[in-house]
């Protein structure tokens, strides 16, 4: 069983950065796909990244393309998103997600992440 614990969520003005990260208690990380999703309220979650074990592959949501990036670092069982130019839009509730597949094209990832809350003001 993997635990996922995200941190960095927060209150932030538009055009604003946050730096999400999400730390996982297994070593075998280094061998999952992990990714983030997002819930805003009333809405379904919806896929915002994705990246490969290797981290050589990466997907993004088109909306924040060129805004969001998605990172790893396999040596601290952690993943990353780091958010610029953030907007109203951005904000929900941010879940990490791994799945035991080092290179998972799907969104039914095994194990999530409690979420942390992202709030973006006009």
């Amino acid at each position: 069983q993997v635990q996922l614990v995200e941190s960095g969520g927060g209150l932030v003005q538009a055009g604003g950065s946050l730096r999400l990260s999400c730390a996982a208690s297994e070593r075998t990380f280094s061998s999952y796909t992990a990714g983030w999703f997002r819930q805003a309220p009333g809405k379904e979650r919806e896929f915002v990244a994705a990246i490969s074990w290797t981290g050589g592959r990466l997907f993004y949501l088109n909306s924040v393309k060129g805004r969001f990036t998605i990172s790893r670092d396999n040596a601290k069982n952690t993943v990353y998103l780091e958010m610029n130019s953030l907007k109203p839009e951005d904000t929900a509730v941010y879940y990490c997600a791994v799945h035991p597949a080092p290179d998972y094209l799907g969104t039914r990832y095994s194990y999530w992440g409690q979420g942390t809350q992202v709030t973006v003001s006009s």
